[in-house]
């Protein structure tokens, strides 16, 4: 028996780093949110013993080292099942883009081993099986808007935010999320050494209520999950605005970005093309390459990424998915 998942990338409506700890992870803040854009996960199981993953993709590390080698060698020994597996990813999203593809793969293979298998893991035993394995996996046994704090291993999921149309830039660099929050940590050391200790970067526990960079309405409105409330005020304008917008234009920024964009700054140079195009909001998702713009409509966002990928850029216009689309597009045929 085999059976194919659609394996869902994210991105990240902000995202702030902490200081390292002492288990040499960061504290983090972020909302992570599902997309469209999607590989495929294909799991079959036979007679026999071991795992074996199978990709076209060169960058795909196919030997233990790969996260659907690590879920399913947790999910074998949690189920206390055996048999030979057989994990094939279909790639599409990139590699080391910030789209937590790798990650989205891994629970995409739990999910079709459960199936597969005839079991079902109780949801604290997936959680703890994805915590092992990475630290935004969990994300993916949610959907749609989820907060992620700790080091993005911990989620809540959020009132979802409605459908938006956004433009996905893929350039042609990997970044190393290791290298950057390096980096990330040097600024910061350098910037505490000019400033005095104000400037390292400290996260305090604080309650889900209280994060100060959600906005004010994003934390106290309950929205419908197919559209905008009708009394969230526009800002700047007459109209009300979607709670999307409303939160994006609070501020919420990523961290990742000090020390990305000077490394890479054909990277900055996308955000401002974005920009110029028309986004109401641009960033870097998670370490980057990838880049994302949010647009008002979804003829808008494929305008932009049809003139984007005309001057050259690897862009695409699709949208975001809530969590009530996320489970129901999950299998394939």
């Amino acid at each position: 028996m085999s059976i194919s998942i659609r394996s869902f990338a994210k991105i990240n409506l902000g995202l702030k780093i902490g200081p390292p700890r002492p288990d040499g992870f960061h504290e983090l803040r972020t909302i992570y949110q599902t997309i469209a854009l999607h590989d495929v996960v294909r799991v079959k199981v036979e007679t026999g013993d071991g795992i074996e993953i199978r990709c076209d993709d060169p960058r795909v590390p196919c030997d233990a080292t790969n996260t659907c080698y690590k879920i399913a060698e947790r999910v074998l020994k949690a189920a206390g099942k055996s048999g030979k597996v057989i994990i094939t990813i279909e790639k599409q999203l990139p590699v080391q883009g910030g789209m937590g593809a790798a990650s989205s793969n891994a629970v995409a293979a739990m999910i079709g081993l459960e199936r597969v298998l005839g079991i079902s893991l109780t949801e604290p035993d997936k959680h703890r099986v994805a915590s092992e394995v990475g630290s935004d996996l969990n994300l993916f046994l949610i959907g749609g808007t989820v907060l992620g704090v700790d080091r993005g291993q911990e989620v809540h999921a959020l009132q979802d935010l409605p459908e938006f149309p956004l433009v996905v830039v893929t350039p042609a660099v990997g970044v190393s999320t290791p290298k950057a929050f390096a980096q990330w940590d040097a600024l910061i050391a350098s910037e505490a050494a000019l400033t005095g200790p104000a400037a390292t970067g400290t996260i305090k526990k604080l309650d889900q209520a209280e994060y100060s960079w959600l906005s004010d309405s994003y934390r106290s409105q309950a929205w419908p999950a197919d559209g905008p409330a009708s009394g969230v005020p526009a800002l700047g304008g007459d109209r009300a605005e979607t709670p999307l917008l409303d939160l994006v234009r609070t501020g919420i920024e990523n961290d990742f970005e000090r020390v990305v964009f000077p490394e890479y700054p054909e990277l900055r140079e996308v955000k401002s093309v974005l920009q110029r195009e028309g986004a109401r909001f641009a960033s870097l998702s998670g370490s980057g390459s990838t880049l994302y713009g949010l647009f008002d409509s979804a003829s808008g966002a494929q305008a932009a990424a049809e003139r984007m990928r005309s001057a050259g850029h690897v862009a695409v216009a699709t949208s975001t998915v809530t969590r009530n689309e996320y489970w129901n597009q999950l299998f394939v045929g």
